[in-house]
């Protein structure tokens, strides 16, 4: 398609996107199937990539996160973020009302849920996101803007065009993602978020926007901080207004005549916050005349029109029972609570996760201790301490896997105890989906689902299992049948061949990903020469070090790892890879590749780089040694420019790569 055709097709998409994006995000209603929305995206993507001149600042692929900013430049909020004063009690509600109609006795409130998240602004220009920062002091924010786009419930473009208009709300991240979040950490063995606040504030302040896409989070809009083409008169209206205009609003909030009415409304969001899918850690009266609120004006740190009543933390004692020990998908031991079951936050509790022996240790925990528990967040349960001894043992995690008795391990700079055994029953599932993935041995048409089948029909036991899979046996399968038995064969088959290096990317090595199995495989050409390097030799490659060495010697050197490779030998995988001396022509050169190339794909551009030596960034900088510019590249080229870094062509870069 030419520029005219593409230039009108864009917008067809991105606007069919962005309609339902609103629908499924901020309506909770969605009018087409996920793969319909997918092929609509897929489409939107190969015209912005064709011609990156389309791109524009409502695009639906900022949903996905782009390059990382590498820094989060300072933001002045042409209006104060400001905080708001704490009550904790009735009186203190009261008192508050009694300030506010000693100058204002008609008042009314606008009774809100505090949603527990990170405050932020988004200011759009003629209707389009412009800027998004975080509260930061009030008066200084940071440019998380790349990020904010990956919100999908945040509008790039707004409903009505306002040439200025910066709302404010409360990014956070939905309990069910918290909870599935906290469960993938615990089971890598990194230090949990602990609570659904502290994640969300984690996750928009990440240096690579696609990070933040993956973590899903979600926001709520609360106020307008500035507007320009409407006059608003009350909080009540702003809020309808910003609905209106396409934004995600403060849920259930209610205008009141009385401080008794507003007192009511605290009581009922009191008693409904156990059943909301997300965390509020109170709920806020708000004068609603705007002509009030500036005569009752405010102190240097809060606003007198608006108060926050904080609910208190539920707690609970119980007695400790038992500690039983499972083993996670990555091979983490993960010790778990159980205790006699206590009311909190409306549900029964009886179990809660300890995460690591650094934590029973801290908290001196023993079978039979009498414990305070409570749900962080009021989401996943926490034991908080020992209130009374029950005189047994400090509780010690096992030296041998409880699932396959292997020796567990403590890696150096880890807070995680973990088993190392490739063969492990209890990293089977996880392992066999990681072995045949995209990144590593890429097995298609073998996914999570027909694993998990295979797993529980008993036709994968191990990793070599993938290799041994009968044809008739999948076709029996109801719903398989000749034809996916035929074409899933095919794949396992030409995986045989992939490599070394994705072959140990794919036998999952811990803190060996795609980069680092490529670097291995390079330096060392085989399978064979590789289980004979020392750690001192890993370690000395550039960007391995002691801890990564460290890992890749407790593979080898764990029970079952020979045994596992030579039955995968045995079977047909390539254990080579061509070896390419260390250093290599583009040693120490990064490049950064830009626009369109012809002679082969960007992945294929990359791979040829590294395979001699160099680097391949996503962003410029003044670091970056060359920039190869395909057809109708963009930005990255201007800048090098700017920059004065060295720009080839294709034809020159298809040149280096023959001659250095």
């Amino acid at each position: 398609m030419d520029l005219i055709e593409a230039t009108k097709r864009a917008k067809e998409l991105r606007d069919t996107l962005n309609y339902h994006i609103h629908k499924y995000y901020v309506e909770n209603t969605n009018e087409i199937t996920d793969y319909e929305y997918d092929m609509l995206m897929r489409e939107l993507v190969a015209i912005e990539t064709e011609y990156p001149a389309l791109i524009t600042p409502d695009s639906p692929t900022h949903r996905v996160g782009g390059q990382a900013d590498g820094q989060f430049e300072p933001v002045k909020h042409p209006v104060r973020m400001e905080s708001l004063q704490d009550a904790f009690s009735r009186e203190e509600i009261l008192d508050f009302d009694r300030r506010v109609r000693a100058v204002c006795p008609d008042a009314r409130y606008v009774v809100e849920p505090k949603i527990d998240g990170l405050s932020v602004s988004l200011e759009y220009r003629d209707g389009v996101l412009t800027v998004g920062s975080t509260r930061g002091d009030g008066d200084v924010g940071e440019n998380v803007t790349a990020n904010l786009r990956t919100v999908k419930s945040i509008p790039l473009r707004l409903k009505r065009e306002l040439p200025l208009l910066e709302a404010r709300g409360e990014v956070y991240m939905p309990r069910e993602v918290f909870s599935d979040l906290v469960q993938k950490q615990d089971a890598a063995g990194e230090k949990p978020f602990r609570n659904p606040r502290n994640a969300a504030a984690g996750s928009l302040r990440q240096k690579d926007p696609k990070i933040t896409a993956a973590r899903r989070l979600d926001i709520f809009c609360f106020n307008v901080q500035r507007v320009e083409g409407l006059e608003l008169t009350s909080h009540k209206q702003s809020l309808d207004t910003l609905r209106e205009l396409g934004f995600r609003t403060v849920p259930g909030y209610v205008r009141v005549d009385t401080i008794e009415a507003a007192l009511d409304e605290i009581d009922r969001i009191g008693r409904e916050r156990d059943s909301l899918p997300f965390d509020i850690d109170g709920a806020v009266i708000k004068v609603d005349d705007f002509a009030q609120r500036q005569l009752l004006g405010s102190t240097s740190k809060v606003p007198k029109w608006a108060v926050a009543f904080k609910y208190p933390p539920e707690e609970k004692e119980t007695v400790l029972r038992d500690i039983e020990v499972s083993v996670g998908r990555t091979g983490v031991l993960t010790p778990t609570a159980v205790f006699d079951p206590v009311l909190l936050a409306g549900t029964l509790v009886s179990r809660a996760t300890l995460h690591n022996q650094d934590n029973i240790d801290e908290k001196g925990l023993a079978i039979g201790d009498t414990i305070r528990v409570s749900k962080a967040g009021d989401i996943i349960p926490e034991v908080l301490c020992v209130t009374a001894r029950g005189g047994g043992p400090v509780f010690r995690l096992p030296d041998a896997c409880p699932s396959c008795g292997g020796k567990t391990v403590r890696e150096d700079g880890e807070v995680a105890l973990r088993c190392v055994n490739p063969a492990c029953p209890a990293q089977l599932l996880r392992n066999l989906i990681h072995f045949c993935s995209r990144d590593a041995m890429d097995i298609e048409g073998l996914g999570e689902s027909l694993i998990e089948l295979f797993v529980e029909k008993g036709m994968l036991r191990s990793i070599p299992d993938v290799y041994r899979l009968d044809r008739a046996e999948i076709a029996a399968i109801e719903g398989l049948g000749e034809k996916s038995a035929d074409n899933l064969m095919a794949s396992i088959e030409a995986s045989k061949s992939r490599g070394l290096a994705r072959l140990l990317c794919a036998l999952g090595i811990r803190r060996i990903g795609q980069q680092f199995a490529k670097t291995l495989a390079a330096r060392y050409g085989s399978m064979d020469a590789l289980m004979a390097a020392s750690e001192a030799e890993i370690a000395a490659i550039e960007g391995f070090g002691e801890s990564r060495a460290q890992s890749v010697r407790a593979f080898f050197d764990a029970p079952g790892t020979r045994e596992l490779l030579a039955d995968l030998a045995s079977l047909g995988v390539v254990m080579t890879g061509e070896k390419t001396a260390p250093g290599g022509k583009f040693a120490g050169t990064t490049f950064v590749l830009t626009g369109t190339l012809s002679a082969f794909p960007r992945e294929e551009a990359k791979a040829r780089i590294e395979a001699l030596g160099g680097k391949v960034s996503g962003s410029v900088s003044k670091k970056t040694g060359v920039v190869v510019a395909g057809e109708n590249a963009g930005s990255k080229l201007t800048k090098a420019q700017a920059l004065g870094i060295r720009v080839v062509s294709e034809d020159e870069f298809l040149e280096m790569l023959e001659n250095g």
